[in-house]
């Protein structure tokens, strides 16, 4: 495993059956580029796709409330629609934590594969659910059961994702590699906002109510199965792998630890994955998820003007979260993240004013700058995550710190600040929320160990070509001839 203050010898410490050992040629790993476009590429469609199906019943989640709630008021209907939203999230951990070892088991390709097919068919199913004028309560009660496989699905999803990206991506551009993760689950919020947005200017109201809702939903079933097609074509990482074949050379007499062993070992970086998913994911949902629903419900803006809106914001986050993801290569994660962070305590209560006014420029100036302050996140987060975690448990540790935090915090933000605001009649709740997670997000940054350009723990170098594998190692013996000189220096003196 990669771990000393170099970042070059194998360290039993962080999950290595080695030991120590010298760092050989053998051990650099040198990416096959045309391997690794495919890895990315692969990873950022199948997220378009599956957040595609997940992010369309935030945005016509008014409509869904008049459709599965109709007896209630229009406050009431979107907290009933967001309460089934959240409700997808409480079963995401039990998916993490199914999906994550299992991940980390028997390989990544193989469970992000299933991912993407149960999610299909948990979204194409809400596209069948008859409306409650049908079938009474039972439509509801399915339409939570379809959200629960949804979430179950979901909770092996971006672990698997990060994971697979990041042990494929070389440790000088694993930021950049890994917001294109990030810039997938744009692409498929901006094809589920346009096709809510389209739906929404072209139908009747009646229309819409009756069948037009069904459309975004009945769509997942093909892309599920272009998704699944894509990943199956992935070869698995270098890095599990090598993992693998480390088992294999294992004393078959020595017990292996258990994957709850070596979580138990992992407390720290949990709670930091925890409180830097917090931040991500409380920001992501209140400015993608919540706010279109905020700006029609609460506000009375216009659906159709404000659903556009949010789609040109994320357009514009796209080459946003592919600089950030560069730039914390070069800067390194933790300024771009806490930048992000103070961005946030500064700016959510001026951005929200400019959206209470309901005009189209300040309230698209209001998005803007949540969006931008969003790509922080989304550009370095699918590097940040992984190098929390050693190879061998990376994928579980990952998707259960992911989904414990995701469906503590970030789930639940529509739910809680349309409550909030229901509650207590203060418009700028959702300000105040974002300042008060931009605080913990502060303090996780802060205890985060530098890891840009970095080996993963549990993994040697990972560099683009043969002639960088050298220079690293040349620059390993120099490290360790310095190292040799300085404990005989200190010898010396003893």
């Amino acid at each position: 495993m990669t771990a000393s203050t170099n970042g070059f010898w194998r360290n039993a410490e962080n999950g290595s059956n080695n030991g120590n050992a010298r760092l050989t040629l053998d051990d650099v790993t040198v990416v096959d580029h045309s391997l690794l476009k495919r890895a990315v590429g692969a990873m950022a469609l199948g997220n378009a796709m599956e957040w595609f199906d997940f992010g369309v019943y935030s945005y016509i989640a008014v409509t869904l409330g008049k459709v599965f709630f109709p007896s209630s008021s229009a406050s009431a209907q979107l907290i009933a629609t967001f309460g089934t939203f959240a409700a997808a999230f409480l079963v995401r951990p039990v998916g993490g934590t199914v999906f994550g070892p299992l991940g980390d088991r028997i390989g990544r390709q193989r469970v992000l594969a299933m991912t993407m097919i149960m999610m299909a068919c948990g979204t194409f199913a809400i596209g069948l659910i008859p409306d409650y004028a049908t079938i009474g309560i039972l439509a509801p009660v399915l339409l939570l059961v379809a959200r629960l496989v949804q979430g179950f699905s979901t909770g092996g999803e971006y672990g698997g994702a990060a994971t697979f990206i990041a042990e494929y991506s070389t440790d000088k551009r694993r930021g950049f590699m890994g917001s294109f993760l990030e810039f997938g689950t744009l692409i498929g919020y901006v094809l589920g906002a346009g096709t809510v947005a389209l739906l929404t200017a072209t139908l009747s109201e009646s229309a819409l109510l009756s069948w037009g809702w069904r459309v975004p939903f009945l769509i997942a079933g093909p892309l599920g199965l272009v998704g699944l097609y894509i990943r199956m074509k992935l070869e698995e990482t270098p890095a599990f792998r090598r993992e693998v074949e480390a088992r294999e050379a294992a004393d078959k007499a020595q017990p292996q630890p258990t994957f709850r062993q070596m979580l138990a070992q992992q407390w720290r970086p949990l709670v930091l994955c925890v409180g830097l998913v917090l931040i991500f994911n409380v920001t992501d949902y209140m400015a993608l998820s919540y706010l279109p629903s905020y700006l029609s419900a609460t506000l009375h803006f216009n659906e159709t003007h404000g659903l556009f809106l949010v789609l040109i914001v994320m357009v514009l986050m796209m080459p946003m979260t592919l600089a950030a993801g560069h730039l914390s290569d070069t800067l390194g994660r933790k300024p771009v993240m806490l930048a992000g962070c103070i961005g946030l305590l500064v700016l959510s209560i001026p951005a929200l004013l400019l959206i209470r006014t309901g005009e189209m420029l300040p309230v698209f100036g209001g998005l803007l700058i949540l969006g931008t302050l969003l790509s922080c996140f989304t550009g370095v987060m699918p590097a940040a995550l992984p190098a929390l975690f050693p190879t061998s448990i990376r994928y579980g540790a990952l998707a259960i710190g992911f989904n414990v935090s995701v469906s503590l915090f970030g789930g639940t933000t529509p739910l809680v600040t349309a409550w909030l605001v229901e509650a207590t009649g203060n418009l700028m709740m959702p300000a105040y929320y974002l300042m008060g997670a931009s605080v913990i997000g502060m303090a996780a940054v802060a205890a985060l160990r530098e890891t840009a350009r970095k080996p993963l723990p549990g993994s040697a170098p990972c560099v683009a070509s043969h002639a960088e594998a050298h220079a690293v190692l040349r620059g390993h013996r120099v490290a360790e001839e310095l190292d040799n000189d300085e404990e005989y220096a200190v010898a010396m003196q003893v």
